[in-house]
């Protein structure tokens, strides 16, 4: 569960940077602060993150008594009943506070929700459509976001393609760390399905469309900004991340994931970075 707590709050923290220093175009930063409707769909979004993780949690109970033995062993301290009751009383406090803010963001946050369970209880366990639904309900409140603040542009929409292929290549290589208890437990999976060299050839094409979307990104901004070499050096670490996929021992896939991770979490801290550059130092 205490993963799920830090998930949850790294997306609270990239929800507020990407928000006010990529989707908020207008707003100041006094009115931005007392802005309570951002604040409340934002905090409707965390409930309903960490609703997900726990019915997600429920679902995979069996797979994770195999790959993440520790924590589901301090989870049986408390029946599963508890854990739906939280995952009940979340959501219910998620809609009503969303039912508050308008009709609209009530049936964003019903759908969101109704998602992530349907998520859990089926398409979990079907091939590629397991992997573009997680990484699609990953980004999913960030699009909310950007429909909100009505902000679109080419730089926003291939920022977004190279988000969503990280996602989905980091998601992949996951995958193939927990492929022989996906295969146990009926997961179907791209690294159970198909062979192993079929699986890295998988994840380097997706690196090299990354690095395409990379240098489209360097293209469209130039090379003056801190996300700009941000995006920059992600060419860089994509190139190792090839490599990493190449090679085939699990270390190095564990390397892979977490290199990739990291990088997604320097990504926000460069996006904050940028935008106080950009908003008191110009």
């Amino acid at each position: 569960m205490g993963a799920r707590v830090f998930v949850a709050l790294l997306l609270t923290f990239a929800l507020y940077v990407s928000t006010f220093f990529l989707f908020n175009q207008e707003e100041s930063l006094r009115n931005f602060v007392f802005d309570f409707k951002v604040h409340s769909i934002i905090f409707c979004c965390v409930l309903s993150i960490l609703a997900g993780g726990i019915i997600n949690q429920f679902y995979d109970r069996e797979k994770d008594q195999v790959t993440k033995p520790f924590r589901t062993r301090i989870q049986n301290f408390l029946k599963q009943k508890y854990f739906l009751y939280a995952y009940i009383i979340l959501n219910l406090f998620s809609l009503g506070i969303a039912g508050m803010i308008s009709v609209r963001v009530f049936f964003f946050f019903l759908i969101y929700q109704f998602l992530m369970w349907f998520y859990s209880h089926k398409l979990s366990k079907l091939l590629i459509i397991n992997n573009l639904t997680f990484v699609s309900l990953s980004l999913y409140p960030f699009f909310g976001m950007l429909f909100y603040y009505k902000t679109f542009s080419v730089q926003i929409f291939l920022m977004s393609v190279f988000i969503f292929l990280m996602l989905l290549i980091i998601d992949v290589i996951k995958d193939t760390l927990t492929k022989n208890a996906d295969k146990v437990f009926g997961y179907t999976t791209i690294p159970n399905y198909f062979s192993s060299s079929t699986s890295g050839a998988f994840i380097v094409t997706l690196l090299i469309v990354a690095q395409i979307s990379s240098g489209l990104i360097i293209w469209k901004m130039g090379l003056h900004s801190i996300m700009s070499y941000y995006f920059a050096a992600s060419i860089f670490i994509q190139i190792i991340s090839v490599f990493l996929a190449l090679n085939k021992t699990k270390y190095s896939k564990f390397v892979n994931l977490n290199m990739l991770r990291i990088w997604i979490f320097v990504g926000i801290i460069a996006m904050l970075a940028n935008g106080i550059h950009q908003h008191y130092f110009i």
